[in-house]
C-alpha cells in the first residue's frame, strides 16, 4: 500500500503536469475548501504546481493550512490562506468578496471542505445529521452561488466538486454523509446544465478509500479486500484526477462523475 507521507517540497517534480493556460498570461485564481489536509492540500498543491494561484481555505487548523501554503511557496508556487467556515453563509460571502476584491476573479472553485460524523440512523440525533449535510452540502451552496456569479461575468470557470463513493452506492453508518454526497453529485449535473453556455465546466471526483486522516481509524485492512485493485488510494490521485478536469484537455467535459476507487463502484 502506497505511503500518503510524501516530501511535499519534491511535489512540483513528481506531477508532470504542465500549466494548460498560456504562460505569457495573467495566472488563475483557485479557491480550494477544506485545503489544509488530505486530499485539499494535494489539490492545492497540484494546482500550484500547473501555475495557478491558489487560495488555501481552512476552518480551524491553522498551522496545517500555513504548512500547506509553506509547501506551494517552496516549490515555487504562489498562494494564500483564506479562513472561512463553509457551513456559514455570512462567512463564506465575506471570503469570496474579498478575493475578487483583490483579483478580480476566480476562475477555479474546488469544493473540498467536508466532514464526517458517522452513526447508525436509529441512533442519529438530528444535530448530527445537520452538521453533517450543512458542511457537506450547504457548503457547496454557499461558496459556488457567489464564485459562478463571478465567472457567469467572465464567461470562463472550472468546479469540480468532491463526492464519494459513500454517495453513490450508500454505506451502512453513513446516511447523513451518504446524502450529502449524493446530493452534491446531483448538484454537479444540474449546475452544469446552467452554465455551461457560458463557458464553464461542473464536474465532480468521486474518491473510494483513500488514505487521509478521515480513514485513519477506519479497519483498512479489511476494506482493502473489497476493493479489486486491493489497495486504498491516495490524496495524490485524487489530486490528478481534479487538474485534469481544470485543464484545457477537459474543456469539453461537464456534467460527470469520474471514480477515483480502484474499481470499487
Amino acid at each position: 500500500m502506497e505511503s500518503i507521507n510524501f516530501n511535499e517540497r519534491n511535489y512540483k517534480s513528481m506531477n508532470p503536469s504542465t500549466n494548460p493556460t498560456d504562460p505569457n498570461a495573467p495566472k488563475q485564481t483557485a479557491l480550494v475548501t477544506g485545503a489544509s489536509r488530505g486530499i485539499g492540500r494535494c489539490v492545492a498543491l497540484d494546482l500550484a504546481a500547473t501555475g495557478r494561484h491558489v487560495c488555501v481555505n481552512y476552518v480551524r487548523n491553522e498551522a496545517a493550512a500555513r504548512e500547506t501554503l509553506s509547501a506551494i511557496e517552496e516549490a515555487g508556487g504562489s498562494g494564500e490562506i483564506i479562513p472561512f467556515d463553509v457551513a456559514d453563509q455570512a462567512q463564506s460571502e465575506a471570503a469570496v468578496k474579498a478575493i475578487l476584491e483583490k483579483h478580480g476573479k476566480i476562475e477555479i472553485l474546488v469544493n473540498n471542505a467536508g466532514i464526517a460524523d458517522d452513526m447508525l440512523m436509529v441512533r442519529m440525533k438530528p444535530e448530527t445529521w445537520q452538521r453533517v449535510l450543512d458542511t457537506n452540502l450547504t457548503g457547496f451552496y454557499n461558496v459556488t452561488r457567489l464564485v459562478v456569479k463571478n465567472m457567469i461575468r467572465k464567461q470562463f470557470g472550472r468546479i469540480v466538486n468532491i463526492t464519494s463513493t459513500s454517495g453513490q452506492m450508500g454505506q451502512a453508518g453513513q446516511i447523513n454523509y451518504s446524502a450529502a454526497k449524493a446530493g452534491l453529485i446531483g448538484a454537479t449535473k444540474a449546475l452544469s446544465r446552467e452554465v455551461s453556455s457560458r463557458n464553464i465546466t461542473v464536474n465532480a471526483v468521486s474518491p473510494g478509500f483513500i488514505e487521509t486522516e478521515m480513514t485513519e481509524k477506519l479497519p483498512l485492512e479489511k476494506i482493502v479486500e473489497t476493493i479489486p485493485m486491493k489497495r486504498a488510494g491516495t490524496p495524490r490521485e485524487v489530486a490528478s484526477a481534479v487538474t485534469f478536469f481544470c485543464s484545457d484537455q477537459a474543456s469539453y467535459i461537464t456534467g460527470q462523475i469520474l471514480g477515483v476507487n480502484g474499481g470499487i463502484v
